[in-house]
């Protein structure tokens, strides 16, 4: 029975075998062809791409030029943050200087309590200065 099927299915005068191998060689060069096609057009569209970067770079700058200072700011004072905290930690592990330092401060503590606040005229000398200096910052005299 598989017998007259096959001679039915088959064209006369050719070989069964060759003729699907033909076919597969014809379908798989015009696969080939459309592959290779598909191929370019992907790399057309990628030098495309890559040529007009330059540009899509430079817009993107122009129009996200705030937002982007101000990420980098935040993300170079926290880079800064974490340094001095390293160094921080790196000095307090050093023996005898943690409590040197807290000594030296306490001295600096009395030397501007002692200048600045235990008389009144003191006061006001550190009021005028205070003042001084906010009328620097902000560039008003109030």
């Amino acid at each position: 029975m598989n017998t007259e099927l096959q001679s039915e299915s088959a064209v006369p005068g050719e070989d069964p075998m060759t003729s699907s191998s033909e076919n597969l060689n014809s379908e798989s060069s015009f696969s080939g062809d459309e592959a290779s096609q598909q191929w370019q057009q992907i790399w057309n569209r990628i030098s495309g791409l890559l040529g007009n970067l330059p540009d899509y770079v430079t817009d993107f700058f122009k129009e996200y030029q705030r937002p982007l200072i101000t990420v980098g700011l935040i993300l170079a004072a926290l880079i800064s943050v974490r340094v001095v905290l390293a160094i921080l930690r790196a000095v307090n592990d050093i023996p005898l200087l943690a409590p040197l330092f807290e000594l030296i401060g306490l001295a600096y503590s009395g030397w501007f309590i002692y200048r600045y606040l235990l008389r009144a005229a003191n006061r006001q000398e550190l009021i005028e200065d205070f003042n001084s200096l906010k009328a620097q910052v902000l560039g008003k005299h109030s």
